[in-house]
């Protein structure tokens, strides 16, 4: 009986152990996309800050969940005329909808260091379920002030006309904006202060 009441006392400490919260680090983080033009070339743009939390369950990684904003009013195309009439309402409307958001359903495992991320995606105020193609979380480093960081990689396209991004029939008619969107996020992630010493407790 000892024993039983000693490993029941352990286990939410265990339970912590296995399960890490992490904190996206937007100084770190880099959220793209790629949209071709007039069929010919590539336009490719991002988004300034990136934040959200992941929690990690390293035992079992399906049992991990993502939530992720992204500041739209940040983009940024390289071409100040493109970026002021992509925030207008003739496209993300940032004045009504300043956010971009995805909230995890489901995530399994495809292959070794690979995962497949299953969410909620709210663009535009519009909300999809999509599939990220995760590659990671890396290993765990220490970072110049002691903390402990690692990094994932995540990619996924979507139909912009699924979320309302339409601008007007002489585009739509034509291939001047193409219809798939890729989405590209190259995030570092920073463990949440505190974890390692509840865990200990």
């Amino acid at each position: 009986m000892k024993r039983l009441a000693l490993a029941l006392a352990l286990l939410p400490g265990l339970a912590l152990a296995q399960a890490g919260t992490w904190s996206i680090d937007p100084s770190h983080t880099q959220s793209t996309f790629t949209v071709r033009h007039l069929v010919i070339s590539n336009v490719r743009g991002e988004f300034g800050k990136t934040t959200g939390t992941v929690k990690l369950d390293e035992k079992d990684p399906t049992k991990s969940s993502v939530e992720a904003t992204i500041d739209a009013t940040t983009i940024n195309t390289r071409e100040p005329k493109r970026d002021e009439h992509l925030k207008s309402p003739d496209f993300f409307d940032v004045a009504k909808y300043p956010t971009i958001t995805f909230k995890s359903t489901k995530v399994e495992k495809r292959g070794e260091g690979k995962l497949a991320v299953t969410g909620d995606l709210t663009l535009h105020g519009v909300t999809k379920p999509v599939v990220l193609d995760v590659l990671g979380p890396t290993p765990e480093v220490k970072g110049m002030m002691g903390e402990a960081r690692r990094a994932v990689s995540a990619s996924t396209e979507i139909d912009r006309k699924d979320f309302g991004l339409v601008w007007s029939k002489t585009v739509e008619a034509g291939p001047v904006v193409g219809d798939k969107v890729k989405i590209e996020i190259e995030a570092e992630l920073v463990k949440q202060a505190g974890e390692k010493a509840a865990a200990a407790k």
